[in-house]
């Protein structure tokens, strides 16, 4: 392959990034495409920002500033002046500073860009949106679907690739269709939109890499099928005389031990919950204590400064805490911002935190055995599993999916309460760069050293051929009611 030198003129160059999830050094041996990428072009790894988690990272790639500057501080947080922990927002106002785009535009004015799947993509002004957006139908049925601007793309992308494959991009079934699907609307906006910019979001190592662990020969097979749906794109870009980045958020690691973060809190008598129909729910406005769970952090809000002490003392010796950041260590990982939690929980490296409240499973709120994002008030990657201890799981789902098809009403009650299936982990800082994100582009000028994600921004922008320029004024960040739409 013979990689097109880049240049830095007035007219600048169009760029592809393409974030592979869950990319490190030691799953490039299984992905010979992207390797030879690296080879001929070049290669760094990157140090992501923390948590290391996507809605973070992405956040921070895209503004060049920590969280304590863009207020993403996980995948979702306690919205205080809501009193409502949600998690996978969709509204971009939520992202606070300038955005890669708004540079870019003022170097080039007229710059286009096309999202594929980046989160908070709603509202962003972006020229092509394309994000997962459901059906929600008045009878509780959920069919998948995506959201596009302009809303003509919609039907253009249906009509050639078929409907978003909604049920593979996350939940049991979760698997390559999604990340095709994704890489093919990419694709063809690429060649028939021509956009300056193009950020395209591929989930597929996420699935086995969490269900497995990173050394499973199932999670080296799925590197290698993400590796051959990919080589398309890039020939694409190589035949648009496109720069090519391929990046990575996070590494995951090998995690087996679960930690019940808010468990710990109640039997100390500060998480609370209400109980309707025999269900127990998480109470935030009542807790004095409670913690939003998301992979190996956890945001601990604390409603009464004078019950930090005790929350301390509930969390400080419980197994799979690492750290608890106060003030001063939220400062120190550039994570003082306010909707951080008034402490932050770090896992050991092998743990990672439950979200799970309840401490009698027949107490449990109906949402726990279902994939309901939006719903639980923290992370749950059981929702890649079908309960192993049900003998009768499939025969559930099968009825469930035939009362889908009639038009019925049904639910799909097949998540597993006991979370000991996950084998892998992401969120922490890595201890060995291996097993962290990495960047690579053609471009054999690029970088060759550790990269930090806040200086992702700044590379991307000299991909292009564009120089950077300081904004004229601070975008306004909207912290409004959230978007229930993914």
């Amino acid at each position: 392959m013979t990689t097109p030198p880049s240049r830095n003129d007035e007219t600048g160059r169009r760029l592809l990034v393409v974030d592979v999830v869950g990319l490190t050094p030691r799953l490039l041996a299984h992905m010979p495409a992207l390797r030879t990428l690296a080879e001929e072009g070049s290669y760094a790894t990157l140090r992501p920002p923390l948590p290391a988690v996507t809605c973070t990272a992405q956040a921070t790639f895209l503004t060049g500033a920590p969280p304590a500057e863009h207020g993403i501080v996980g995948n979702g947080w306690y919205f205080r002046d809501l009193g409502e922990v949600l998690l996978w927002r969709q509204h971009n106002a939520l992202v606070q500073g300038d955005k890669l785009w708004h540079a870019a535009r003022r170097a080039k004015p007229g710059y286009t860009v096309a999202n594929v799947c980046w989160w908070y993509a709603m509202g962003a002004d972006t020229d092509y949106t394309v994000t997962p957006r459901p059906v929600y139908y008045a009878d509780g049925r959920k069919e998948p679907d995506c959201y596009t601007r302009p809303a003509s793309l919609h039907d253009e992308l249906t009509d050639r690739f078929g409907t978003f494959p909604l049920f593979s991009y996350w939940g049991p079934r979760a698997g390559i269709e999604s990340s095709q699907w994704i890489i093919d609307a990419s694709r063809h906006l690429l060649t028939t939109r021509k956009p300056d910019l193009t950020l395209v979001y591929l989930p597929h190592l996420d699935y086995d890499l969490q269900r497995y662990g990173p050394d499973d020969p199932r999670s080296h097979a799925a590197a290698r099928a993400l590796d051959d749906a990919i080589r398309p794109l890039l020939a694409d870009a190589r035949a648009a005389d496109a720069t090519t980045v391929v990046l990575s958020e996070y590494g995951i690691t090998n995690a087996t031990r679960p930690v019940d973060i808010n468990r710990a809190l109640r039997r100390a008598g500060l998480l609370e919950v209400h109980t309707q129909d025999g269900m127990e729910y998480l109470d935030p406005t009542a807790s004095r204590a409670f913690a939003v769970a998301d992979h190996q952090i956890a945001h601990v809000y604390v409603r009464d400064p004078a019950d930090l002490d005790r929350t301390r003392e509930a969390l400080a010796d419980l197994p799979g805490v690492q750290a608890l950041l106060d003030d001063e260590g939220k400062k120190a990982h550039g994570l003082g911002h306010p909707r951080s939690g008034e402490l932050v929980a770090l896992a050991d490296p092998d743990a990672w935190f439950t979200y799970y409240y309840w401490l009698d499973d027949a107490r449990a709120p109906d949402f726990a055995q279902l994939v309901e994002i939006h719903r639980k008030p923290g992370y749950d990657p059981a929702e890649l599993f079908m309960d192993p201890a049900d003998p009768y799981v499939k025969v559930r789902a099968a009825t469930a999916l035939a009362r889908k098809k009639a038009g019925l009403r049904y639910r799909m009650a097949v998540v597993p309460l006991d979370p000991a299936p996950v084998r892998g982990s992401h969120g922490r800082l890595p201890d060995d760069e291996d097993d962290g994100p990495v960047l690579l582009t053609t471009d054999p000028a690029g970088p060759r050293t550790p990269v930090d994600a806040t200086d992702v921004k700044q590379l991307l922008l000299s991909l292009a051929g564009l120089p950077t320029a300081t904004p004229t004024a601070e975008p306004s960040a909207d912290q409004g009611a959230p978007n229930h739409d993914c």
